[in-house]
């Protein structure tokens, strides 16, 4: 059965442009036939109903978590959307994030927010290549504390590459086997296909023989 919430936010994010279809150059220099731009969620009737998804699909995961951290600079306002959103639907918990430089007054450091404790969901948009997890991680172990789990938007499913070569692992499959993280992700790339082809003809069902032929080529 498709996943009814992945299906909403494929949708969702096609209604606010935050998913387009088209031709797009990738960091690997591929030329992908969709881009999701999560900066495209930019007011707040559209960050809170996306802080909605990725709050249901944390609580729906059964992952124990005790608070969230927002890698910088979009990780910020999502772990602080969440945070909102989860204490909306019971389950209230802190959150922090980090600086890119750090702070040499006031109150001084590279985090703000409550002190990282305990196990720690990491929220970000995407994972591209892992070098935000493998940060992110360094900063909530360096006070001590567990990072658990990284929440994403969207999946890609199409495997890493460094240098023009293509990995085995997508980067995604590189956090949960190599850094030993849980990733709780809204929808992937298969859930975007299986909208394209629920569309029913039109203009988006034109499009799902260039995603598929895109995850054929490069997916995992």
């Amino acid at each position: 059965m498709p996943d009814a919430l992945a299906q909403q936010f494929v949708g969702f994010a096609i209604e606010v442009g935050a998913l387009r279809f088209g031709e797009f150059k990738t960091k690997a220099g591929r030329l992908s036939p969709y881009f999701f731009n999560a900066g495209s969620f930019d007011d707040g009737a559209k960050l809170g109903r996306l802080a909605s998804f990725y709050a249901r699909r944390l609580l729906d995961s059964g992952l124990q978590f005790d608070m969230l951290f927002g890698p910088a600079y979009k990780g910020i306002a999502l772990a602080a959307a969440v945070a909102i959103e989860l204490a909306r639907l019971g389950h209230n918990v802190p959150f922090a994030y980090n600086r890119k430089e750090a702070k040499d007054h006031g109150e001084g450091g590279a985090l703000v927010g409550a002190p990282l404790a305990g196990r720690v969901v990491v929220v970000d948009d995407v994972i591209s290549a892992g070098t935000s997890v493998r940060e992110s991680m360094a900063w909530i172990r360096g006070a001590g504390a567990h990072p658990v789990a990284v929440a994403i938007a969207l999946d890609r499913q199409e495997r890493a590459a460094e240098g023009g070569v293509d990995k085995p692992l997508s980067a995604v499959q590189y956090v949960i086997a190599e850094l030993g993280m849980q990733v709780v992700s809204v929808a992937t790339l298969a859930d975007l296909l299986e909208y394209l082809s629920d569309a029913g003809g039109g203009a988006l069902a034109a499009h799902a023989a260039s995603v598929a032929a895109y995850r054929e080529r490069y997916g995992v």
